[in-house]
């Protein structure tokens, strides 16, 4: 991350939410300093406050980046008073889910540099991942800028069409969210099969953290990592033939639906 433009011309950061605040401290704990950071938060956390970032104050005329972290909902009460940033400069980096580019360039100008990112909320213990595209105005090196900061709470990757946002917000946009009804469902199961709810609970997060590890770590596929933990004719092999039945049609459908909505969202 280029610390010192940065630094020198300030980032504005419009929402400081969960994601917000889960950035902001990947960047402070990169060494950019806390003045160098004008915050736009009408509820700010005692975390926030607690900071020295500055707050809800005079933004700067000429800011390197504008990162926009407000709700969808919000975008057209927000938005407005940024305008005259628009079609410089300054860099706006957009993580609201289902807004596109167009959306913003209409707002702030078509010479205004935008890049539109996904990230996901894994991105609070640094192991996120964000996708990322830029508008024809963004070069090369708005999108280092960019990947740069985002970089600071996990993986990025960049995408060829914008209208790949939508799988991506479905998938690991939304998927965190997946995973964690996953581990209350499994919880569920151990109950059923006499377990008391607590161990149940503590089996259920501790087997799909470690197994989510193993996946991020191991140099091997997730389908061989399946196949090494299923013997024939085994336990593991009597459930998978349970769940292989149902979950492949059920994710698709449940991905689907998420992708539909991040496109109604964007009309």
């Amino acid at each position: 991350m280029d610390l010192n433009e940065v630094s020198r011309r300030g980032l504005v950061l419009l929402g400081c939410g969960k994601m917000g605040s889960a950035m902001l401290a990947g960047w402070l704990g990169q060494g950019l300093p806390a003045v160098s950071v004008h915050v736009t938060e009408p509820r700010p956390s005692d975390w926030l406050t607690g900071t020295g970032v500055r707050l809800n104050g005079d933004l700067p005329d000429d800011p390197a980046i504008v990162l926009i972290a407000v709700k969808p909902q919000m975008m057209a009460d927000a938005l407005p008073g940024l305008r005259s940033l628009g079609g410089g400069k300054t860099l706006f980096l957009s993580v609201a889910a289902g807004i596109s580019i167009a959306t913003y360039e209409a707002m702030l100008g078509a010479g205004t540099p935008i890049i539109r990112a996904m990230p996901n909320t894994p991105a609070a213990v640094s192991r996120g991942i964000t996708a990322l595209i830029g508008n024809s105005t963004a070069t090369a090196a708005h999108l280092d800028l960019a990947e740069g900061l985002l970089s600071a709470v996990g993986e990025t990757v960049r995408l060829s069409d914008e209208a790949q946002m939508d799988a991506v917000t479905a998938v690991s946009g939304s998927g965190p969210a997946y995973v964690f009804h996953m581990i209350e469902a499994l919880a569920h199961a151990a109950e059923a099969e006499g377990l008391p709810s607590d161990l149940a609970m503590r089996l259920a997060r501790a087997t799909i953290t470690g197994a989510g590890e193993l996946a991020h770590t191991a140099p091997d596929s997730a389908e061989q990592l399946r196949v090494n933990v299923t013997s024939p004719g085994g336990t593991t092999a009597a459930g998978l033939a349970v769940l292989m039945a149902e979950l492949p049609d059920l994710m698709q459908r449940t991905v689907r639906a998420a992708a539909d909505r991040s496109r109604e969202l964007g009309k």
